[in-house]
């Protein structure tokens, strides 16, 4: 019988195929519209689509200022996987149950 897989393992492994799907399989990404811009094509209203706020940045449209065509949706890709796994491990470790030790001290 195998023992259970760890939660760092299971994490780790989690992280590696999160960086490898987005670094990988990006340089395979339609080049269809989106969902929105599709719906608003065939509604008619796609001619009123204007620049956003976060056009000039580094990582607009999916991609990376800079880079070339399939590259540029890789590293986005990653840099995304890996700042949404810091947020969500930083909340985490914010959020996480305190041991027996915090108890102990608050009743002193």
């Amino acid at each position: 019988m195998r023992g259970r897989v760890g939660t760092r393992t299971l994490v780790a492994v989690g992280l590696l195929v999160s960086l490898l799907l987005a670094a990988v399989v990006s340089l395979w990404a339609a080049t269809t519209p989106d969902g929105l811009e599709h719906v608003a094509g065939q509604l008619g209203f796609a001619d009123t689509e204007a620049e956003h706020g976060a056009a000039g940045s580094p990582f607009a449209d999916y991609g990376t200022a800079g880079l070339p065509e399939g590259w540029s949706e890789a590293v986005a890709g990653t840099v995304g996987v890996v700042v949404t796994g810091l947020l969500a491990f930083g909340l985490a470790w914010l959020l996480r149950r305190r041991g027996s030790g915090v108890a102990a001290r608050t009743e002193d």
